[in-house]
């Protein structure tokens, strides 16, 4: 009777490692520190079933003594928009088990969009791939968390 009480409580700690052990679909939420030679927060955010990401800060948030802009956007009308406020990442949904898929990234240095996806290697860096047709032409950056 001992052996199978000590064997339940086994198995129920093991499903609770489990389960603690797999990602939340909110925890991709928050703010990111990106890297680089620009730095930038992004503060990822859910609206209905699908995650979204905007600039927040950048670390030169002016150029020529201005406010910097959305200057290379396909379309022209939204060229004089800043870069701060900016969605960059839309559409992800959490796969409910490890990545957020089915997503774009906007990169507003060069004025294109890539699909995307994202993973947490740990609750406090995110990988974030952006390609062109199928994921292995793409580039993979480290996000980690800020505040």
């Amino acid at each position: 009777m001992k052996q199978r009480i000590v064997s339940l409580i086994l198995i129920a700690s093991l499903i609770s490692f489990v389960a603690h052990s797999q990602n939340k679909a909110d925890d991709i939420s928050g703010i990111w520190l990106t890297g680089g030679k620009e730095p930038a927060k992004i503060q990822i955010y859910k609206s209905g079933e699908k995650f979204y990401g905007k600039i927040i800060w950048l670390k030169n948030p002016t150029e020529n003594g201005k406010q910097r802009i959305d200057g290379n956007n396909p379309d022209k009308s939204k060229r004089s928009n800043p870069i701060i406020g900016l969605v960059m990442l839309t559409g992800f949904k959490f796969d409910g088990d490890a990545e957020w898929k089915g997503g774009d990234i906007y990169d507003p240095e060069n004025g294109k969009m890539y699909s995307s996806y994202m993973y947490l290697k740990d609750k406090n860096t995110l990988k974030v791939r952006g390609y062109i047709g199928i994921s292995l032409f793409g580039r993979t950056e480290t996000w980690t968390r800020s505040n």
